[in-house]
C-alpha cells in the first residue's frame, strides 16, 4: 500500500459589495460549482455532492476518480468541506484499484473581512492511498513519492486556480441578481436579517 499527500493554501482579496461575502459562502452549492464544471456534478442531498474529475494520467495509465463531498457553512461564514467516498474508473485490468484506493479530502474558507475588501483565507489536504500494479510497485520509492506529490498537488492546483477565477465572478453575478430581485430588503438587511460586516 502506497500513500500520497499534498496540501495547497489560498489566500484571496475580494472587493466588498454591498452584500457581504459571508452571505454568498452560506450557499455550499456555489462553492461546489466554482471549484468543478457543473456538468461533473451531481446533487446527492443533505449537502453532498458527487464530482467526477476530468481523465487524469496518473504513472501512464488514464483513470476517472470520483468523489463524494459534503461540504457545510458555519456561523462566521467558513466554509468546510471533506470527502466522504471516492471511487476510480480506469481501465479493467486494473479493477482492484478499488478494492484498496482511499481518498482523504479535508478543506476550509474562511473569510477575514477588511474596509474595503474580504480576504478569504483557506487550505486543503489530499491523501490517498492505494495498491500499486506490480511494473509499477517496483519503481524507487523517490520516484513514486515525486510523481504521487505532483499528481495530487495538480489536482489541488486546478482546484485553486478555479476558485481564484471562479469566485469571485460568481460571487459579483449573484450580488447583482439578488439586487436586481429585491432579495434584500430596505437599509442593510437580507431577506429580513441584518446585514453585517
Amino acid at each position: 500500500m502506497k500513500e500520497f499527500h499534498a496540501r495547497q493554501t489560498l489566500c484571496l482579496r475580494v472587493p466588498n459589495e454591498a452584500i457581504p461575502i459571508e452571505h454568498y459562502l452560506r450557499q455550499p452549492q456555489r462553492l461546489v460549482q466554482a471549484i468543478t464544471d457543473p456538468r461533473r456534478i451531481e446533487v446527492l442531498g443533505d449537502g453532498v455532492y458527487r464530482l467526477s474529475l476530468r481523465p487524469l494520467q496518473f504513472f501512464g495509465i488514464s483513470i476517472e476518480p470520483t468523489a463524494d463531498l459534503r461540504v457545510w457553512s458555519l456561523a462566521d461564514g467558513t466554509l468546510r468541506l471533506e470527502s466522504v467516498a471516492c471511487r476510480v474508473k480506469g481501465p479493467e485490468y486494473l479493477s482492484f484499484v478499488n478494492d484498496s484506493f482511499g481518498m482523504a479530502l479535508q478543506g476550509s474558507l474562511t473569510p477575514q473581512r477588511q474596509a474595503t475588501y474580504t480576504e478569504l483565507q483557506g487550505q486543503a489536504d489530499l491523501q490517498i492511498h492505494l495498491e500499486l500494479p506490480p511494473p509499477i510497485r517496483f519503481m524507487p520509492a523517490s520516484v513514486l513519492d515525486r510523481t504521487g506529490k505532483t499528481f495530487l498537488s495538480g489536482i489541488l492546483g486546478t482546484i485553486k486556480h478555479r476558485i481564484e477565477r471562479q469566485l469571485v465572478e460568481d460571487y459579483r453575478a449573484w450580488v447583482a441578481a439578488t439586487l436586481a430581485h429585491g432579495e434584500v430588503q430596505g437599509q442593510g438587511t437580507l431577506r429580513g436579517r441584518a446585514v453585517e460586516g
